[in-house]
């Protein structure tokens, strides 16, 4: 299984706000930190901000915050958001499924059961869980926003 970069950036993203709250995060110091495009990120927090897990201010002294605190942002209810639009195989789309085999194939239960482990784990944590580490992960993201 591999998750999209629009789900891995929506993290680095979450983990930014979460680590610098109650500060806002503006998207170029999200960009610098990361080294990943401004527009592209921006394309990100508008559909984070859409999904309900941040909160945007526009203007000079705007910047995107969480939308809720961080221990009630479920990560696999992130990745279900993020990845929503890509099934992990093609059987699983019936609208979009051409595969053959569907009908006598026992795959299709196999990765129905390990999707679901997999979701089963992502949901036991939240975001909070991945700020632990909060002062060290500050420290190198602050680093970057110094430069």
């Amino acid at each position: 299984m591999k998750l999209t970069l629009f789900t891995d950036y929506s993290f680095r993203l979450l983990i930014q706000a979460a680590v610098f709250e109650p500060e806002l995060v503006t998207i170029a110091s999200a960009a610098k930190s990361y080294r990943i495009s401004r527009h592209h990120l921006t394309k990100i927090a508008n559909e984070l901000v859409r999904g309900g897990f941040m909160t945007a201010t526009r203007g000079r002294n705007g910047g995107l915050k969480l939308a809720r605190p961080a221990k009630s942002i479920n990560v696999a209810e992130v990745v279900r958001y993020c990845e929503s639009s890509a099934p992990l195989v093609e059987c699983f789309d019936h609208k979009t499924n051409k595969c053959a085999i569907t009908p006598q194939c026992s795959l299709k239960t196999i990765l129905t059961a390990a999707e679901g482990a997999f979701y089963s784990v992502l949901a036991s944590h939240s975001l909070a869980d991945l700020v632990v580490k909060r002062d060290g992960l500050r420290e190198i993201l602050g680093s970057f926003i110094a430069d």
